[in-house]
């Protein structure tokens, strides 16, 4: 056998994560409502699935915007020739418009510091690249999305580096916890290259306010390290208080060298378009920019896909009505299922961004071991066969928090996996969770259990108690 490369061949990839095993669960046997209504419902993919009828609409009314249309064809040849690495600038444009708009225009982007990547997978190892060298560090404040250990990590073989958060005050980001995180990599002879932060958080689905985004600038510059700013569910956040971007920040009075600044964002998740692989890198770094340019080479976004982008985000009324329908129905799939996990005496995060929840099962452990959260994380495999991903597998410091995730399905898939869930928990409760009172509510579809726990949760957890949430950003917007 001819020997391939220890770098391609190693564990860098990171698939032994059981993040990446409920998916080969799931792979192996997908449920399907006819065919396969035993199988496992996918609740570990991060996907915004609500809104597709916007855009087939939109496609309906302008299919010149598809080269593979008599309408569109005249612009086949001169499309399909396109090959500057730059982008279209058509393309930039209406990205960075769009950047902004998603930002209530609060902040402008200048389309020549648009740099094109294969999604944010590519983006983020583009400016990993450009800002590191093999064996330096990024901190990382946890719980973090796992595909971090393999795009930041698997080629460019650079460090991460966990900021260790906590359920106390709701996983939030302190300056303490950066600190140590910084002393913990010098003391391991690291070298510490930036600070990569989700914003809205995935796993979290939670956001960043003004005064910790502050703080995050101000460590960054103290230490003279990158910051790099995820922003790729900037237009999921569908409940006041209403999303802070790190470009916003540094508009304002407070001093931050600009050539540390960076923001990955992509339409996978804000527009809920993942296979047109649209990544975007947007540095406030000339060099940055500079470089990462010429590393895009190796992960262009399609001429094709470009046209269509451009003509779609260029319509102004599709995308304020877009951006305000998608906020809608994300706010109403997360409220109808948060509340419906209530009635069976599960409790989440308080979020209001994201395509998913940060839910507590912490009662469900038989000890607070991750064995017993994987053990745990198992009968819900197998035996509920759903796909929810562990909080260990995001590095959480603390075992029972799962992601669960709520767009990528349609209504009645969302009733059989609900269903499935209740069906655990009265099959469990008894051993598990301590029942009290008789819950009535009459407009669930489902006739899930009627009884609330009276488990004491943290402020920021959602549990029986907790009112529904109402949606002033919603309401404001419609």
């Amino acid at each position: 056998m001819v020997a391939m490369s220890k770098i391609a061949t190693g564990n860098g990839h990171g698939e032994n994560s059981p993040y990446f095993d409920g998916w080969k669960a799931y792979e192996t046997n997908p449920f399907h409502p006819t065919e396969r209504p035993n199988g496992v419902i996918q609740m570990g993919l991060a996907e915004n699935q609500l809104c597709f009828d916007f855009f087939q609409k939109w496609l309906m009314k302008h299919p010149e915007a598809s080269l593979c249309s008599p309408e569109g064809v005249r612009k086949f040849k001169e499309t399909a020739l396109f090959q500057d690495y730059h982008g279209m600038p058509e393309f930039r444009k209406a990205v960075a418009k769009f950047m902004g708009k998603v930002r209530g225009d609060r902040v402008k982007f200048d389309p020549d510091r648009i740099v094109m990547s294969g999604g944010a997978t590519g983006a983020h190892e583009m400016v990993t690249f450009c800002l590191a060298d093999p064996g330096e560090a990024f901190l990382v404040p946890t719980p973090y999305y796992p595909g971090f250990d393999r795009d930041l990590r698997w080629r460019t073989r650079v460090e991460l580096v966990p900021v260790d958060c906590e359920s106390s005050n709701n996983f939030k980001i302190t300056r303490t916890a950066l600190e140590a995180a910084y002393e913990q990599a010098q003391a391991a002879n690291l070298r510490v290259k930036g600070l990569l932060i989700t914003n809205p958080s995935n796993p979290l689905g939670t956001i960043l306010d003004r005064e910790t985004l502050k703080s995050i600038v101000s460590f960054i510059n103290e230490k003279n390290i990158h910051l790099i700013g995820d922003e790729i569910y900037s237009a999921t956040v569908f409940m006041e208080p209403e999303f802070v971007s790190i470009s916003e920040i540094i508009e304002e009075d407070i001093e931050c060298n600009r050539d540390l600044i960076h923001i990955v964002y992509s339409l996978s998740k804000d527009m809920g378009l993942p296979g047109f692989r649209v990544g975007i890198v947007y540095s406030y770094n000339d060099a940055v920019v500079s470089c990462a340019r010429k590393m895009s080479s190796f992960g262009l976004v399609s001429s094709q896909t470009q046209h269509l982008i451009a003509s779609m985000l260029s319509d102004d009324d599709f995308v304020e009505s877009f951006i305000v329908e998608s906020k809608e129905r994300l706010f109403k799939r997360h409220k109808y299922f948060t509340w419906s996990l209530s009635q069976v005496g599960i409790g989440s995060l308080q979020s209001n961004a994201g395509l998913f929840i940060w839910m507590d099962l912490r009662k469900l452990l038989k000890e607070k071991t991750f064995k017993a959260e994987m053990d745990l994380w198992q009968v819900i495999i197998k035996e509920v066969k759903l796909n929810v991903s562990p909080g260990s597998s995001f590095h959480c410091q603390e075992p029972g928090w799962f992601r669960v995730c709520f767009a990528n399905m349609d209504d009645n898939t969302v009733e059989v996996a609900l269903m499935r869930i209740r069906t655990f928990m009265l099959k469990n409760n008894e051993a598990m969770v301590p029942r009290s009172k008789l819950c009535r509510r009459s407009s669930l579809k489902l006739s899930l259990s009627r009884r609330k726990d009276d488990f004491i949760t943290s402020p920021g957890i959602m549990s029986p108690h907790s009112p529904l949430p109402t949606s002033p950003l919603v309401r404001a917007r419609t």
